[in-house]
């Protein structure tokens, strides 16, 4: 009787330990990777490129070519399709995966080639890891009608960018940007960060309980802010000519620019600088704006 009670153990157990094997290799978290590539045509059709990352590491690259190319190694599906006049390239977990072991993986990499004269629209949603665009330099930057970007808690790298709109919406993730050029920038933040430097353009911008830096080479539009319980600074050229109108609650406004017609007390703070031609809108609840 024991031995046949131990005879059972053992194959139970064996049973248990194949099974295990069997999961992780379905749900991609073996050793091996996967080497993946995919094509799409991008026609005078094609007004819009989505790209949806769940995970890993991700570079766009603008290039000499017609279509596009994604190449990838790591234990995700990349698939790239094009659905009417979009673009699809999404890379996310196979299967259902309680735990994405992709996004702690070095060898997680997926390359995107873009042909560099495609001046539509883009998407990039980005749910962790990082993701790095950038155009040739500044003076050769990428040239969009409208880019958005929505990222959940990864790292997105842009630079050089020229785009008549830009949406940015993002959790508590970081965001560097690098030179943009914009009609208007729409901010949204939660709780990451976004830095952005030499940037020009109008701004349109809500802040939760993130962080928020924006240096501007040229002050050529209005910029509106509403803090909550965030942090915001604006670094303005210094000959930028503003009316500055902030309202606070219980948070603070500052400006190291000098005023005149200046009227500071605890609620609220209005002057101009300079010829006083572009409108500057802060509204803070609990937050910080500085102005320098």
């Amino acid at each position: 009787m024991k031995r046949i009670l131990i005879l059972f153990l053992v194959i139970t157990g064996l049973y248990i330990v194949f099974n295990q094997s069997v999961h992780f290799n379905l749900f991609g978290t073996g050793s091996s990777n996967n080497n993946t590539n995919g094509q799409a045509a991008i026609t005078k059709n094609t007004k819009m490129l989505a790209i949806d990352v769940s995970s890993g590491n991700t570079t766009i690259i603008p290039e000499d070519r017609k279509d596009l190319k994604a190449v990838y190694t790591g234990k995700q599906m990349l698939t790239v399709k094009e659905d009417g006049d979009t673009v699809k390239i999404t890379l996310k977990s196979k299967g259902f995966n309680w735990f994405d072991w992709s996004a702690f993986s070095e060898k997680s990499k997926l390359t995107i080639y873009i042909p560099k004269d495609y001046q539509r629209n883009m998407s990039i949603d980005l749910g962790s890891g990082n993701i790095d665009f950038s155009g040739e330099s500044k003076n050769k930057p990428v040239n969009l009608d409208e880019l958005t970007v929505h990222i959940g808690s990864g790292n997105m790298k842009l630079k050089n960018l020229n785009v008549k709109q830009f949406d940015h919406g993002g959790g508590s993730g970081n965001v560097d940007i690098d030179s943009l050029i914009t009609k208007t920038g729409t901010f949204d933040i939660a709780s990451g960060n976004l830095n952005i430097q030499h940037y020009t353009g109008a701004i349109k911008a809500e802040v939760s309980s993130g962080r928020l830096n924006i240096q501007l080479d040229k002050l050529i539009d209005s910029i509106e802010m509403d803090v909550s319980s965030g942090n915001a600074e604006l670094d303005l050229p210094d000959k930028a000519d503003f009316t500055l109108n902030g309202h606070v609650s219980s948070g603070n406004v500052s400006c190291d620019f000098p005023l005149t017609t200046k009227n500071l007390n605890k609620k609220s703070i209005k002057g101009t600088h300079g010829s006083g031609k572009y409108q500057i809108e802060l509204d803070v609840s609990s937050g910080n704006i500085r102005i320098h």
